[in-house]
């Protein structure tokens, strides 16, 4: 299995970044919404939408709203980001809602039909604002989308995902190696304080990292290393949702989709979370 988990790593990194530093925002647009709408369509059969229609349907809808709000924000000027500043905040705002949930892991388990309508809910206000905020991140504030977005503001997505790839592997390892205390043991009981410590470190390690890369110089350090911590734990946020919805679920993973690996949503439930608090932070603090 873990040699399994390392080569499907090794095709799936290099095509990721390769995406994100060669493709222009347009077209990167769709392949994220590619990868984001199928983690929702795992997110909808946790959820307890078992039947393929109803989910393709949801799903369409969702896709449906993303084109909507890139027809909705052109201009004879060009594109306007307010609708994706006003979606990314409205995603950030319901990670934080999302903590109450994980205070109240056993809201929400019975299979009702109020608990499902709100963990649908739950599903598109998690999707669609980490696209938007990745179209922003992508384009520097999107002002670039339909033409060549600079190079630097790819690089800065770049940064956004490897501060969250860095605090899963960092987590892992200091979990296993150091792990003592559990960190939310009735929603993933192998998750530990320490994990997630080691988690931030490598967090806020790759993002300083790839921000110098992107251009940060060392007086922005200090501002690169805040919103990396914020959203690093944000990322550990939306893995816990994830897991409490495959507990409630009674599944191990969202899906079988890629090899050692499970599902795509199980690869993805840091990075919808992050995404719009990094887009938030990296705007205020203007790196």
């Amino acid at each position: 299995m873990t040699r399994t988990r390392v080569i499907a790593a090794l095709v799936m990194a290099p095509t990721a970044i390769a995406a994100i530093l060669l493709l222009p925002t347009p077209w990167l647009a769709a392949v994220a919404a590619l990868v984001m709408l199928t983690g929702l369509w795992e997110w909808l059969k946790l959820a307890g939408v078992d039947d393929s229609l109803p989910r393709t349907v949801l799903v369409g809808l969702n896709l449906l709203l993303m084109v909507l709000l890139v027809w909705a924000s052109r201009s004879d000027t060009g594109f306007s980001p307010v609708l994706f500043q006003l979606a990314t905040l409205a995603g950030a705002g319901g990670w934080v809602l999302s903590l109450l949930w994980l205070w109240r892991p056993g809201f929400g388990a019975a299979d009702r039909p109020g608990n499902r309508a709100l963990k649908l809910a739950a599903g598109t206000l998690a999707v669609v604002p980490a696209w938007c905020a990745l179209c922003l991140v992508h384009s520097d504030g999107f002002a670039a989308l339909g033409s060549e977005a600079e190079p630097l503001a790819h690089r800065w997505l770049l940064a956004a995902l490897a501060l969250v790839w860095a605090a899963d592997t960092g987590a892992y390892f200091a979990g296993r190696y150091l792990g003592r205390r559990k960190l939310a043991p009735t929603i993933s009981p192998n998750k530990t304080v320490e994990g997630a410590a080691g988690g931030v470190v490598a967090g806020i390690a790759a993002a300083i990292g790839f921000g110098w890369l992107a251009g940060a110089g060392v007086p922005q350090w200090p501002a690169v290393a805040l919103v990396a911590l914020v959203a690093t734990l944000f990322s550990i946020v939306g893995d816990l949702v994830e897991s409490l919805l495959k507990r409630q679920a009674g599944v191990k993973d969202s899906g079988d989709l890629i090899p050692g690996h499970g599902g795509v949503l199980d690869r993805i439930d840091g990075v919808l979370a992050a995404l719009p608090v990094f887009a938030i932070g990296k705007e205020i603090a203007g790196f």
